[in-house]
């Protein structure tokens, strides 16, 4: 392995490159990326990374954004395979039908989403920036793609808008139920339950914190509990107990897992960089109109 990851570091530094991570990917990928964190800091570190490459560790809509805000940089992604099956769970035909249908929509497009999509909508926002985005929106109307789960949280906390709901779902969060987390705070009835929005409402309803993925991470840092039941892709337990190594993480499914995420490995990373490919490709119409609600979203979120 020490091989392996010493011709990872000799192929960075000859083809100035660097590898951003999600915290969904394997933990031995993590460890050796120059960047680690959730949609939104990959999306805003991808705007202003100096690097002649940027390999992408985790799913295609992420390489993508980082192509999006990075056109003139090569843009490398381990497996062209790892997909994200809810980035795809929007219709540009229904975005068109609800813009004629509501006077004053905004079409506010979830991140984990394709560059399609994106380019079809007013804004982007990610799970740890969405509520102040949308907040932020003049519009009364807001069609919000492609997670429903994630539009209801926002929903709930501004009545003022009127939401048109989609019906997509990250199948991570989407299987999770309200019994699961019942069963296991059974066990465990003094461990708070931190929830990605991405979940049902009934298991939002649960929760004593419900927010991104960096959200989860700094609220089990930063309180005082030993145990904490987490509802989110298991990847992030890498980052959570290196933080917090005596403190007691449970999941509440086995596995809680995507399973594109754990495509990316150290294999398919050195191949990526000796290769240069697979790269991701996108014609410059698409670029340019998925990159305006990119960069509303960067705006907003600041």
């Amino acid at each position: 392995m020490n091989e392996k990851i010493h011709r990872i570091q000799d192929l960075k530094k000859e083809k100035n490159a660097v590898i951003m991570a999600h915290y969904y990917v394997n933990d031995e990928v993590q460890d050796l990326a120059d960047f680690v964190g959730d949609s939104y800091y990959l999306s805003e570190t991808a705007s202003k990374v100096d690097a002649d490459i940027i390999l992408l560790c985790g799913v295609s809509f992420m390489g993508e954004s980082a192509k999006i805000l990075n056109p003139h940089k090569k843009v490398l992604i381990p497996d062209i395979t790892a997909d994200c099956p809810m980035a795809h769970m929007a219709d540009t035909d229904k975005i068109k039908a609800v813009r004629e249908k509501y006077d004053d929509v905004a079409v506010v497009c979830y991140v984990n989403s394709t560059a399609e999509l994106k380019a079809n909508s007013d804004v982007c926002v990610t799970s740890s920036n969405a509520l102040k985005i949308v907040k932020a929106l003049s519009n009364k109307n807001i069609y919000f793609i492609p997670d429903q789960n994630l539009a209801h949280f926002i929903a709930d906390r501004i009545p003022e808008k009127n939401f048109i709901f989609n019906d997509g779902f990250c199948y991570v969060h989407h299987e999770i139920t309200a019994d699961d987390i019942m069963a296991v705070k059974k066990k465990h009835p003094n461990a708070p339950v931190l929830v990605h929005p991405e979940s049902k409402p009934e298991v939002v309803a649960l929760a004593d914190y419900t927010g991104s993925t960096s959200g989860i991470i700094n609220y089990a840092t930063e309180n005082d509990s030993k145990e904490y039941i987490i509802i989110t892709e298991s990847g992030v337990l890498y980052e959570l107990k290196k933080k917090n190594p005596n403190k007691t993480f449970f999941t509440v499914k086995t596995p809680q897992v995507c399973s594109n995420m754990k495509k990316i490995n150290i294999d398919n990373i050195i191949e990526a960089l000796e290769k240069e490919s697979p790269e991701i490709n996108m014609d410059e119409t698409l670029i340019k109109n998925s990159y305006a609600p990119m960069k509303k979203m960067l705006e907003l979120s600041r």
